[in-house]
């Protein structure tokens, strides 16, 4: 499903923008191989129609994305111009040496402003509040939530719903609501379950989902600027967001432990679940009769409330970024002067991109052009992020390695979990120096 945008013929509008390329070289995009790399290679090829520079976006499948990355940084490989890496890596690939310093870029287009604040707080900046900016907000995404509407609008379900609960059955506004609401649609015997989550635990999925209760039942992961975890991570209200989402797990459909957006997806298109969570940027399949037979019965809502009435969605999307050993930096920082400008965000949005440019995500056309569109234009305003430290995967391997054996393997309690993950978490950053 594409958004429909009128009069973003960027060709017509871009021409002059780039008059001669007679001498530029080719350009490689490295990405993950999920929809949005296929529209940004639809949008380069317009790049290429208006300035004659070949621009290819090579992807890898999602569980290796990371390791193949690192493993050509690493090498001082020139095998990529520029790469659409995940916010989380900003830490490893500045400090590192693999990305180019994009601040003097930053300011001369005053992109601070012009992308959503969300973006270049989480997809270019490190250190934070530093000034110091890796790459450009490209690709904006988040957690939010399809369901079923023909289940929750059905008149005997709404009456059952009502009578059971004292309330009327609508997409949730609240944690306590999805709770609800899971509860109600978990029917094994009739091949119907409650809600799908992530719980697979081979990159940042199943962190990712319990980050969607964590920041919204008002906790974090701990102060971003002194390192501390202890009462943060492990706090109570984190306690009670990880039981309850654990208590989610007990509703998803069964063989549910190893879940990503592929399996959540599918938990709408082959009926089984009332509600799943997913990316912003898998929802277009989702509108697709030719992928899923109950598009037409399809919604979305946001990530709900938390008890103390705090709303965030764990953050997804990336930047990008030009790689420090690329032998065609001064062609890859054209196409960024390209890519940036508003005629071809929007029409980034309208081939189904999640555009990052404030001024598009905030119009009329953008937040009306599919059903999903209005909620991510929210969550992009509430969003919070994992670790962007360059120790990132060590904190992520260690919260897979807790997080999982409570969750599917129900294993321990939740502060029990939460206690030793921040112990983790206390000796990786003593590790490197940045605690006592």
């Amino acid at each position: 499903m594409k958004a429909k945008f009128s009069g973003l013929l960027v060709g017509a509008a871009m021409s002059a923008f780039y008059a001669t390329s007679a001498m530029a070289e080719d350009l490689v995009i490295f990405w993950a191989e999920w929809d949005p790399a296929n529209f940004l290679q639809e949008l380069v090829n317009e790049y290429e129609a208006e300035t004659g520079v070949s621009v290819t976006v090579e992807t890898t499948p999602w569980s290796d994305f990371q390791t193949k990355a690192f493993t050509e940084f690493n090498a001082r490989g020139s095998a990529y111009d520029m790469i659409v890496g995940d916010s989380q890596w900003l830490g490893a690939a500045s400090t590192g040496g693999h990305y180019v310093d994009l601040t003097d870029f930053f300011k001369k287009h005053n992109l601070g402003e012009v992308m959503a604040p969300a973006t270049v707080k989480y997809y270019a900046e490190y250190p934070g509040n530093s000034g110091t900016f890796w790459a450009v907000p490209a690709e904006g995404d988040a957690v939010g939530w399809s369901y079923r509407k023909d289940w929750f609008e059905d008149p005997t379900e709404m009456a059952n719903f009502k009578a059971k609960y004292g309330y009327d059955l609508a997409p949730p506004k609240t944690w306590d609501q999805l709770l609800d609401i899971a509860e109600f649609f978990h029917r094994p015997d009739e091949n119907r379950y409650g809600v799908a989550i992530y719980t697979d635990n081979s990159y940042d999925a199943m962190v990712m989902g319990v980050e969607n209760a964590i920041f919204s039942y008002g906790a974090d992961l701990g102060n971003f600027e002194t390192y501390e975890v202890d009462g943060y991570v492990n706090s109570e209200a984190a306690v009670k967001a990880l039981e309850d989402y654990k208590r989610l797990y007990s509703y998803t459909p069964p063989g549910w432990a190893k879940a990503f957006f592929v399996e959540n997806n599918q938990a709408i298109t082959e009926g089984l679940a009332a509600m799943s969570m997913n990316y912003f940027a898998f929802f277009p399949a989702l509108l697709n009769e030719a992928t899923n037979p109950h598009a037409a019965n399809t919604g979305f809502f946001a990530n709900p409330a938390g008890p103390t009435g705090a709303q965030h969605a764990a953050l997804g999307g990336q930047g990008i970024s030009i790689v420090s050993y690329s032998n065609n930096q001064d062609e890859a920082m054209k196409f960024l002067e390209w890519f940036i400008q508003p005629e071809v965000q929007k029409r980034w949005a309208e081939l189904g991109g999640y555009t990052a440019h404030a001024d598009t995500l905030s119009s009329e056309e953008f937040r009306q052009a599919t059903p999903y569109n209005e909620a991510f234009y929210q969550t992009m305003f509430k969003v919070k992020d994992f670790w962007a430290v360059p120790e990132f995967a060590e904190l992520l391997t260690a919260a897979n390695q807790r997080l999982y054996p409570y969750i599917v393997g129900d294993e321990g309690t939740a502060q029990e979990t939460l206690d030793a993950l921040a112990a983790d978490w206390h000796g990786i950053f003593k590790k490197y120096g940045r605690v006592e």
